[in-house]
């Protein structure tokens, strides 16, 4: 795991504007920094801010939605609270033509659907992402760089995109019961590459306003042109399986390295409390980490989720769609001692257009374009299937504060709105209304 330090502090030295603050830093396997985690137990503070970015992040794009994110919060706490703030760095990747909002250079980057080529950038990230796979990933690259228009073409990139998932390239969606891959991958890879080609549609459209039917072009996507127009979809077939990886990814950093960690910080220091943010994947890593949260323990306070990119069932007790099965973090909401928030927006379209798709599932398929909101993000339509969990505007969440304890959906999308196709909104999430409400969930006001 490379060393990104372990001291805490602020200003230069860090990027980090606030302080004390230091980093925990984990590998893939959930295994942390033993340094960094030193650095959190020897915090002079009450109350710890921890934040988990999400999954299309580099080290220096996290450090700058820290140092952003972070910044509002010494004026919004009261005189009684020392805040420490934490910054979680796990292994991901970035697609580094998908912007964020306000933290690139304007021309930098390549406009979002302009071109399906993989950038430099990219390339790199996909090689450090899947190591020992240059040969795959050169023809992957070669493939989009050129946009043959033939089937053969798109029937031998769905392949390597399996090898790189790991499927067996025999295996399909009819040969057993319950495939462990979403059908996204198994597929007949031009229907899936249409179905993605239309998305991207859908998701430029409805990002700049231009409408949101599935015929609908947005800027420099296009699904006219017989095959060669499908190469964009096969890109985001790509991305969606680094999508995928990255999502079990994850759940392990959570459940196996964060979660043991801040038990050990707690059982360590037993006056502070923790609160917990989450970005996007960042939000399933917090999450997750409350499987290692012990029966009894009242260390975590409060739970804040941004646009958070699983399921909106996920702490049902009872599926709508399957009562003799609960969600994924089924009462785990009940560890913490104060609620679990999740703020959600109408205007991510990575949560509302793309998450459904990667997330549909693995076998019987009724058709990869049709919606079943078994598949919504908690991120794009907040906490469902949770009796007496109360849904309240921003603006009602500010006014009146959030409930103590629960699940609690706030609609952020009065704040966050801005941004390019593919992701739409997903990444304005640096905003003092957000912080507002972590310190409300947290009881930390003035």
């Amino acid at each position: 795991m490379a060393d990104v330090g372990g001291g805490f502090g602020f200003g230069t030295g860090t990027g980090i504007g606030v302080g004390p603050y230091a980093e925990l830093t984990f590998d893939s396997e959930g295994d942390v920094d033993r340094a960094s985690q030193g650095a959190v137990s020897r915090m002079e503070a009450t109350d710890v801010l921890v934040f988990a970015h999400g999954w299309n992040s580099d080290r220096s794009t996290a450090t700058r939605l820290y140092d952003r994110f972070f910044a509002p919060f010494p004026a919004l706490v009261g005189p009684g609270v020392r805040l420490g703030y934490v910054g979680v760095v796990w292994p991901s990747m970035r697609f580094s033509d998908e912007p964020i909002p306000d933290f690139e250079v304007a021309g930098a980057l390549a406009e979002p659907g302009r071109g399906c080529a993989l950038d430099p950038l990219t390339r790199r990230a996909l090689g450090e992402f899947w190591p020992g796979r240059r040969a795959e990933l050169d023809r992957l690259a070669e493939l989009l760089a050129e946009q043959p228009e033939s089937a053969a073409a798109f029937i031998e990139f769905g392949a390597l995109v399996r090898e790189l998932v790991g499927l067996d390239a025999v295996h399909t969606v009819h040969a057993v019961a319950a495939p462990a891959v979403p059908a996204i991958f198994a597929e007949d890879v031009l229907e899936v590459c249409r179905a993605l080609s239309l998305a991207l549609a859908r998701a430029g459209a409805a990002a700049t306003g231009t409408g949101t039917g599935a015929g609908t072009e947005g800027p420099g996507l296009t699904v006219g042109g017989g095959l060669r127009g499908l190469w964009g979809g096969a890109k985001e077939l790509l991305r969606q399986a680094a999508y995928y990886k990255m999502k079990k990814r994850a759940g392990v950093v959570g459940e196996r390295g964060l979660g043991p960690v801040l038990a050990e910080l707690a059982a360590g220091r037993p006056a502070m409390r923790f609160h917990l943010i989450g970005h996007s994947f960042g939000a399933r890593v917090v999450s997750f980490s409350l499987r290692a949260v012990p029966d009894g323990a009242r260390y975590v306070r409060s739970v804040t989720l941004l646009q958070g990119a699983f399921s909106h069932y996920a702490f049902a007790d009872r599926l709508p769609h399957d009562k003799g099965r609960g969600g994924a973090l089924r009462g785990l909401h009940r560890k913490v001692d104060g609620p679990v928030v999740a703020c959600h927006s109408p205007h991510d379209s990575a949560l509302k257009v793309f998450y459904p798709l990667a997330s549909r599932m693995a076998g019987d398929s009724a058709g990869l374009l049709g919606f079943d909101e078994r598949w919504g993000a908690i991120g794009h339509d907040g906490v469902r299937a949770v009796p007496g969990a109360p849904r309240l505007s921003l603006d009602a969440a500010l006014r009146e504060g959030v409930p103590t304890a629960g699940c609690v959906s706030v609609d952020a999308g009065s704040v966050v709105r801005r941004g390019g196709a593919p992701s739409g909104a997903h990444s304005d999430i640096c905003h003092e209304e957000l912080a507002r409400v972590v310190v409300s969930a947290g009881r930390m006001g003035r």
